[in-house]
């Protein structure tokens, strides 16, 4: 359970308490609310020798959410953890509205309007309004959190996976671009992986298809691992 954000009289952080201790100083008349998300209470008196635990503020971001948590590394403890969801979604569609928009301008009998071509050209460190708005929400927070608590670290976790590094440890180079399909039809790697038989009924090949016959990407993963020969009108794939 996330502990309450408290501050004194002057707005300096103080230690978190427990919901039960917030709402005992509410009810006693000794604080008040002062924000609602995050939820804070702010004293009514000046705490001069305020010493709160330091914290650690973790970060896992996310495409459409980030995991925000706030630890003690003393105790071990999680004070305080949330979810921040991002409107990249939203911000796309809203950039294809006005994209529609101003394409349907063009057709319209309009006044003239001067080109304005100049006064658009990408800065240096441009990122795509979607990337950019997730990037600042984050930072927002961040400085947010750290006038409610004693916050003196930041981590954040950078994950990267090489997985055709974890299937072949001596990869290097341009084996990267020369996969298992590399010269085949996806068709033709599979019958020769199965030796031209079926996964499941283990007869001779006829009348079969592939699971998703699409693309790839829709056979699970996207890894040939998981795609096997059956049956038709039957999709199925070996995992």
């Amino acid at each position: 359970m996330s502990k309450v954000f408290v501050i004194d009289t002057d707005q300096h952080p103080l230690e978190p308490v427990r919901p039960g201790r917030a709402r005992l100083l509410l009810k006693e008349g000794k604080a008040a609310v002062f924000r609602r998300s995050p939820f804070v209470i702010i004293l009514k008196r000046q705490v001069e020798t305020a010493a709160p635990a330091p914290l650690r503020l973790k970060i896992d971001p996310g495409a459409k959410t980030t995991g925000l948590a706030l630890v003690d590394d003393a105790k071990g403890e999680v004070v305080w953890a949330a979810e921040l969801s991002h409107r990249g979604t939203e911000i796309r569609s809203a950039l294809d509205t006005r994209r529609s928009v101003r394409q349907g301008r063009r057709q319209r009998q309009t006044r003239y309007r001067a080109p304005r071509c100049a006064n658009r050209r990408r800065q240096k460190g441009w990122l795509p309004p979607s990337l950019l708005s997730r990037v600042e929400n984050i930072l927002s927070w961040v400085k947010r959190l750290s006038r409610l608590c004693a916050m003196t670290a930041l981590s954040q976790e950078l994950v990267r996976f090489n997985l055709q590094k974890l299937e072949n440890p001596e990869i290097s180079g341009v084996q990267y671009q020369q996969g298992e399909l590399f010269g085949y039809e996806v068709r033709e790697c599979l019958l020769e992986k199965w030796e031209r038989t079926c996964a499941y009924c283990v007869t001779p090949v006829t009348g079969h298809h592939l699971s998703g016959e699409q693309s790839p990407a829709s056979y699970g993963n996207g890894s040939m691992l998981n795609v096997s020969l059956t049956p038709e009108r039957q999709v199925r794939t070996i995992v």
